[in-house]
């Protein structure tokens, strides 16, 4: 089996090779080849791979089968060409890119993270053709493939490609899972990944409204545990008074919603921005790696590039969501907050389930198809979905009432407006992304934000005056 990975030099790409060294079954990916526009993030994140495998070979069972082949390429059609499954995780724009989405929201007074509010719909703007280009493409020269969607924003982008690709792209996080995870540890819940997961919403924002053991729903029990409640990453970063008020669990990126002015004066009192912390990290990575310059230049000893990379990983994890942790009062994330099962393994899980007919439950995003009727048939939503050879169908959920639905339909109208825009290039379409927006307070404002955008990214000069 041939998994093409898009955004193939990015820093994330050793998380996916890692599931698939764990996977020695029949049928499993015997091929990997690497896209991305920089030669030299591809070579260095080879570099990474090499190690890797080498490690797992040291480690692993006598008789294991080999790891999958690595090839690189910058040709995007040569890329596709015989894909089974297509991971797609580019970031247009790059990390300089996500760091002035928030710099221009920060000086406006409103929240700039990479996939909500005024960033994330920055993101989208420049993201949309580009993957609806690759869509097309994928139509085109590999037409039984399936892909598979991390790029961010992910529920907007996948919804932008399942307009040309149907069902046969599905949107994966690793936040859903993430959660249910904690709170099944948490309440001492014997193997966390049997039990199923009432969980409903968008991608980064959604509920978990509850968590069934054997058809019996644990989560009140949660509730009723100050202890426990407050023992977790969600009850240390949102706090239990207000946990009990929602009487659910919500994902970690509501709290940009429910504590959004502490969030915004954390953010700007910050020394620096998320996304600016994480390009001047990288860079200092992909230099390492790079021939003739760093460290690598000096001595080249084998494991070195997995070692730079895994040092890079562990400080990118211990200051996730820092800013708003900070402004919670929540502390230091614990060990189990760190440790790794995201969305490397949801993707696995995906894989196997369509290629090797293994069905399975995930919470993905895909198609509504009906199950949420506050929404339309083609809006792509985030909740538990059967898997098998035939892809990935949503299964009935609690239906969304009160704020609950009344967020979720504000954000998805927003998400309209952005493909909208990145459809017909419509800058009035762009602004009214901004200011529908429930974290945009002023129709003024989203102007402003628009032209801060267009003057940082060129990529949206396709977005004309009305």
């Amino acid at each position: 089996m041939r998994l093409t990975i898009l955004g193939g030099g990015g820093f994330r790409v050793p998380l996916v090779y890692g599931a698939l060294l764990s996977d020695r079954a029949e049928g499993r990916v015997t091929h990997v080849t690497l896209h991305d526009l920089d030669p030299a993030r591809l070579a260095a994140i080879a570099r990474v791979l090499t190690d890797q495998a080498a490690r797992a070979r040291a480690e692993g069972v006598p008789d294991a089968p080999p790891a999958p082949e690595v090839t690189v390429t910058t040709d995007l059609d040569e890329a596709l060409r015989g894909a089974d499954f297509v991971f797609s995780a580019i970031r247009v724009g790059g990390l300089a890119g996500r760091a002035a989405d928030e710099r221009v929201a920060l000086d406006e007074g409103v929240l700039g993270q990479e996939t909500v509010g005024a960033g994330g719909i920055a993101y989208g703007l420049r993201t949309v053709p580009v993957a609806v280009d690759i869509a097309r493409r994928v139509a085109r020269l590999a037409p039984d493939a399936w892909v598979i969607n991390f790029t961010n924003p992910a529920g907007l982008v996948t919804e932008a490609m399942s307009r040309h690709l149907g069902s046969r792209v599905i949107g994966i996080c690793d936040s859903p899972v993430g959660l249910a995870r904690r709170v099944a540890r948490t309440l001492g819940v014997a193997d966390p990944a049997a039990a199923r997961a009432d969980y409903v919403g968008l991608n980064h924002l959604g509920w978990l409204r509850g968590l069934y053991v054997d058809d019996h729903d644990v989560l009140p029990e949660l509730f009723a545990d100050t202890d426990r409640l407050a023992s977790f990453e969600e009850g240390r970063l949102f706090g239990t008074d207000w946990l009990r008020s929602l009487g659910s669990v919500p994902n970690e990126y509501l709290h940009y919603y429910y504590f959004n002015r502490e969030a915004v004066t954390a953010y700007r009192q910050a020394k620096q921005t998320r996304g600016a912390f994480l390009r001047d990290q990288q860079a200092r990575f992909y230099d390492e790696l790079a021939p003739g310059h760093g460290p690598a230049a000096r001595e080249v000893r084998e494991g070195a590039a997995w070692d730079a990379w895994d040092r890079t990983r562990a400080e990118r994890e211990a200051t996730y969501m820092a800013e708003n942790r900070e402004a919670a009062g929540a502390g230091e994330r614990t060990a189990d907050d760190l440790e790794s099962g995201g969305y490397e393994y949801v993707a696995l899980a995906l894989m196997r389930a369509i290629a090797r007919d293994e069905r399975t439950t995930l919470i993905l995003n895909v198609r509504n198809s009906g199950v949420l009727s506050i929404l339309d048939e083609a809006a792509v939503v985030e909740v538990p979905c059967v898997v098998d050879a035939t892809g990935a169908r949503p299964v009935a959920v609690s239906q969304l009432t009160g704020h609950e639905a009344g967020l979720v339909t504000a954000v998805k109208a927003v998400e309209r407006c952005v493909l909208a825009a990145g459809e017909s290039g419509s800058a009035q379409e762009a602004v009214k992304a901004f200011a529908l927006h429930p974290l945009v307070d002023s129709v003024q404002v989203a102007r402003r934000l628009l032209e801060g955008y267009r003057g940082a990214h060129p990529g949206l000069g396709y977005l004309r005056k009305d």
